[in-house]
């Protein structure tokens, strides 16, 4: 396919190098295409005074590129999975998702190696009301403060702000070439990722000729993990409000999944860890959706089935 395909996304590093890395991809099957990018300030790009969930709606980091591919403006967008509400706009679609990379958030310290060695009274910066759930459930004794800004800007802050650590997204740092700055990767059973986070979505019209190309940089595994996530998030209702976390890791014909989730209203959490068949993957979306949300069960602290 020869002629231009305009790319829209955000202006972060982050969200440039993802797009790289995506043209990059569709270079290898249409090596003859140029492509541009036309980056596109967001709400989410726009208040950096207060962490998402005290914001209200969805849809921060890709609502006014959505736009821009509807009207036209752009051929199609480049998002971080983890930023997609559950319910598409109308008339769009996501045509690909890349090979994830690693999903699991990192500690970031300049005196601790993890989360575990902080001592008490310890100030720890993230921007995710999952993460502050987690972190305190791991660490009573630490206080966990939000912290707003790209990768780089919150390193920079830890030290300006004497923060003890951060906790972010490994898949961020690396992409950065910063994963130097990890000084341990968290494992899912401690803090569970958010759906999606990890993955590279590329969204097109419903009716645009690009979906045939974007098909063929699809990664079939990924795609699996990532709707199985997003189904069970739109099932709770979870987003960036709520302290949820799902993430399923793919192994073969199976898949564990993880998943940590805190109803509005209650105190105690509910943490899953389960081993499936991706032949039953629908019907045990709607299994632990219930779970999550069932009250009898919400005193419980883990239901695990792989111990």
């Amino acid at each position: 396919m020869k002629g231009k395909i305009r790319v829209g996304t955000r202006g972060s590093k982050l969200a440039v190098r993802q797009t790289e890395i995506a043209i990059n991809a569709l270079k290898s099957v249409c090596p003859d295409t140029e492509f541009e990018i036309k980056v596109i300030k967001t709400t989410g790009d726009t208040f950096w005074d207060r962490p998402l969930y005290e914001m209200r709606g969805k849809g921060f980091f890709i609502k006014e590129i959505e736009e821009a591919l509807l009207s036209g403006e752009i051929d199609l967008a480049v998002h971080s999975m983890k930023d997609v509400p559950t319910e598409i706009t109308k008339g769009l679609k996501i045509a690909a998702i890349l090979k994830r990379e690693d999903p699991r958030d990192a500690f970031v310290s300049f005196d601790f190696k993890c989360l575990e060695e902080l001592p008490e009274n310890s100030v720890v910066g993230t921007s995710s009301f999952r993460r502050l759930f987690q972190i305190e459930m791991l660490k009573k004794n630490i206080r966990v403060v939000p912290i707003r800004g790209n990768v780089e800007t919150r390193i920079r802050k830890m030290k300006t702000e004497n923060l003890s650590g951060l906790i972010l997204a490994y898949c961020g740092l690396k992409r950065l070439g910063l994963e130097k700055y990890a000084k341990s990767i968290i494992p899912r059973e401690v803090i569970v990722p958010p759906a999606g986070q990890g993955a590279i979505g590329i969204e097109i019209r419903e009716e645009s000729e690009l979906f045939g190309i974007l098909r063929a940089v699809n990664d079939e595994v990924t795609s699996k993990e990532v709707e199985l996530e997003r189904r069970i998030q739109m099932l709770i209702g979870g987003g960036c409000h709520v302290p949820f976390g799902v993430n399923v890791e793919s192994c073969g014909e199976f898949f564990v999944l993880y998943a940590f989730y805190v109803a509005q209203g209650e105190k105690y959490p509910v943490i899953i860890r389960e081993k499936a068949k991706w032949s039953d993957s629908l019907e045990f979306a709607l299994y632990v959706a219930d779970r999550l949300k069932a009250p009898h069960i919400r005193g419980a602290k883990e239901l695990d089935s792989l111990s």
